[in-house]
């Protein structure tokens, strides 16, 4: 009965890899990733620089892809379209109560190994924060989660093929 046990644990044996990346090294081994402009008309000064440090850390530091200036195997570029705040939830007294930031970030990948595997599109992400507050107070913090929100997104949409 062990050995049937074994022969079928080996037989359905799965491969999971915790990174959330399934990326061929033998055929892919760089990524090229250009600095994503702001071209959104509302702007934060600071939220460039983070998306694009966040965006070339979540790749180098979750796979074994060398990062270069060109000529990459995989192939990131796009631009932060929008930032914006608009009301969201408004209170018994006619105030607004909650106010939603959200960013979006246009991505064009191409994967030079595998062109099936190109796409552009739009990531969003949003927070929510008290009306009370102001904009400057939560700015910051509100920034950066959406940054890692959406770089996460594009790193499963670009690596994590499962």
């Amino acid at each position: 009965m062990a050995a049937v046990a074994t022969v079928i644990l080996t037989a359905c044996s799965v491969s999971y890899k915790f990174n959330g990346a399934s990326i061929d090294y033998t055929k892919t081994k760089t990524i090229q990733i250009a600095d994503f402009p702001i071209r959104s008309a509302y702007v934060w000064g600071p939220m460039g620089p983070l998306f694009n440090n966040t965006l070339k850390d979540q790749f180098t530091s979750h796979t074994r892809l060398e990062l270069v200036r060109r000529n990459g195997d995989l192939k990131l570029e796009g631009e932060i379209t929008r930032y914006e705040q608009r009301n969201k939830a408004v209170s018994a007294e006619g105030y607004s109560a909650q106010t939603e930031l959200s960013m979006t970030v246009n991505v064009r990948f191409t994967n030079n190994v595998n062109h099936n595997e190109d796409f552009e599109q739009q990531f969003t992400a949003v927070q929510t924060y008290d009306s009370m507050l102001s904009l400057n107070s939560v700015q910051e913090e509100l920034v950066a989660k959406m940054v890692n929100d959406i770089c996460d997104q594009i790193f499963n949409a670009c690596v994590a093929n499962w």
